[in-house]
């Protein structure tokens, strides 16, 4: 069967984030299955149409099923992998015995995995190798996109061909997904933002007012541009909706999770408050440090992930870190 025809719709991952693409799909008219972890999220969704604990309150399309088992998306004819990066590669392997040759699995997940430093796509190439790779990123908040408000996106994949169907697939009058070729630079973009997140946060946080948090996501921005380049990926990538527009939202918005924690940082909390009875996962804690080593590794600076990743690892406190980036030695600006 080609992508173009294709009707039935696997998500891997039943918090906020997959579920909201569940509700995409779903309305996109594609028969759609959602795997998650916890019993309680499968007997929400099956029974009440709700994701009870992620997503309270926002009806689901009836049509959705929610399931423990992987099997189940085995006869799917796209699968969209959402689950937390950092928990990523667990969740393939766990799949990759239900997975065909050429099954396009589209990578949700915005992160760089700890200890390999690899990016969503390498693990998937070594533990699903037979499945068709492609990613989706871009500004969008969970509870905005499962209540069907406008949302854009980007999903890339290397054969623009398939980019295309795979957009089309899953586009409805309401998320407009545009497709791309270049996957380094959508997951360079959705990794790095994150942490820039954080920062905005507690930038925000500490009271250091609209021209410093406008100064952060613009230097910011340069810091995810040069190491999506040197990781292979193109500047017009990240200047798009992947990179640019999701560091935009991510930054200017309490509702986001990475955001939020900065603000708790900045307000004098400690790391472990600030994510205390937190059900959702903050990507851009776990990415920091991977962020700071792939970044030294290529030789790129990033001194504001460098200065999360110090501040949340302890190793210098909020005042000492901002104080640091504001003594660096002026340059030019590009």
């Amino acid at each position: 069967m080609s992508v173009s025809t294709a009707r039935k719709a696997g998500v891997i991952g039943g918090g906020a984030w997959g579920t909201a693409l569940a509700q995409v799909c779903a309305r996109a008219g594609l028969d759609t299955v959602l795997w998650a972890r916890e019993a309680a999220v499968v007997a929400s969704v099956n029974a009440g149409h709700e994701n009870g604990l992620f997503l309270p309150g926002i009806a689901l399309d009836a049509s959705i099923r929610a399931s423990a088992d992987l099997a189940d998306l085995a006869d799917r004819d796209i699968v969209l992998a959402v689950a937390p990066a950092q928990h990523l590669r667990s969740t393939l392997a766990a799949f990759a015995p239900h997975v065909r040759e050429g099954l396009p699995v589209v990578l949700c997940a915005k992160g760089v995995e700890q200890g390999t430093l690899k990016l969503m796509t390498e693990v998937l190439a070594e533990t699903i190798p037979q499945a068709a790779p492609a990613v989706l990123s871009g500004p969008s908040f969970a509870a905005e996109v499962a209540r069907g408000l406008p949302t854009a996106v980007t999903l890339a994949c290397p054969d623009e061909d398939c980019a295309r169907d795979l957009s089309e697939m899953i586009a409805t009058p309401t998320f407009r997904p545009y497709f791309a070729t270049d996957m380094i630079g959508a997951e360079a973009g959705g990794a790095v933002k994150n942490v820039l997140a954080i920062a905005c946060g507690i930038v925000e946080g500490r009271g250091l007012g609209r021209s410093a948090h406008a100064a952060l996501i613009t230097r910011g921005f340069a810091e995810l541009t040069r190491l999506a380049l040197a990781l292979g990926g193109e500047a017009q990538t990240v200047a798009g909706l992947c990179g640019l527009g999701d560091l935009v939202l991510t930054c200017s918005s309490p509702q986001s999770r990475n955001m939020s924690v900065g603000l708790a940082l900045g307000a004098g909390q400690t790391l472990e408050q600030a994510l205390a009875g937190k059900l959702s996962v903050a990507e851009g804690v776990a990415s920091a440090p991977a962020v700071r080593q792939l970044a030294a590794n290529l030789g790129v600076d990033v001194p504001i992930c460098e200065a999360v990743a110090a501040i949340l690892a302890g190793e210098a406190d909020v005042d000492a870190a901002i104080a640091g980036l504001l003594s660096r030695p002026l340059r030019e600006e590009n």
